[in-house]
């Protein structure tokens, strides 16, 4: 019921899937599915390469019968259930704002222990904007995540743990949803230049949120 009524394959491949597939390839690549609630992202990656975890025992089964190729997991505790270095990309879809910033701050360290070298995370959240006062309503009344935040704010939780921000789109989805397509990693883990677009906009950013 829930992958016809509150996200139909249509609507997670239009509004998530397709965004994803614009700015990442993932050919070869091992992916970490946080918060992959009953799986309706994994059809985007290589079961050989892609692991989902989530917290709801009753999702996950229900993520093994649907997609019974792909590997899923219960995971319960702040610490993740994987070696250092595991994964090239962490896929978080609208998990964020159900998770208090504190919360937040201790999976970011285990995000960089569990990271390649140069690993990314991908990650796309519903989010408040003060030029969008119809949709920051509806998102608070409808949504039942506690935390949706402001772009400036998303932005600000991975910079104070240290990570390199990428504001890769900012889009409505059916009209009222206001979203927030970024990407992060670890400086700690990257090679090469720091190209962080958040510092080069902060300006534009301050004006519009």
């Amino acid at each position: 019921m829930y992958h016809w009524f509150v996200r139909p394959k249509w609507f997670t491949k239009k509004y998530i899937h397709d965004h994803v597939h614009s700015h990442f390839s993932f050919d070869s690549q091992t992916v970490l599915d946080f918060g992959c609630g009953t799986g309706a992202n994994c059809s985007m990656f290589n079961p050989l390469y892609y692991v989902g975890i989530d917290p709801d025992a009753q999702r996950i089964d229900y993520a093994k019968r649907l997609y019974s190729h792909h590997a899923f997991q219960v995971f319960n505790s702040n610490n993740l259930p994987f070696d250092n270095e595991s994964f090239d990309y962490i896929l978080i879809i609208a998990v964020l704002h159900h998770i208090s910033s504190d919360e937040i701050s201790s999976y970011m360290k285990e995000f960089q222990r569990i990271l390649k070298p140069n690993g990314t995370i991908v990650i796309m959240e519903p989010c408040l904007s003060k030029k969008k006062p119809l949709c920051n309503w509806f998102m608070k009344w409808y949504d039942n995540g506690e935390y949706i935040r402001n772009e400036k704010e998303y932005i600000q939780l991975f910079r104070d743990q240290d990570y390199d921000c990428r504001v890769l789109k900012r889009f409505r989805k059916c009209f009222l949803y206001h979203e927030l397509f970024f990407s992060v990693k670890p400086k700690s883990l990257m090679g090469g230049e720091n190209n962080n677009d958040y510092y080069k906009h902060k300006r534009i950013l301050d004006a519009l949120y």
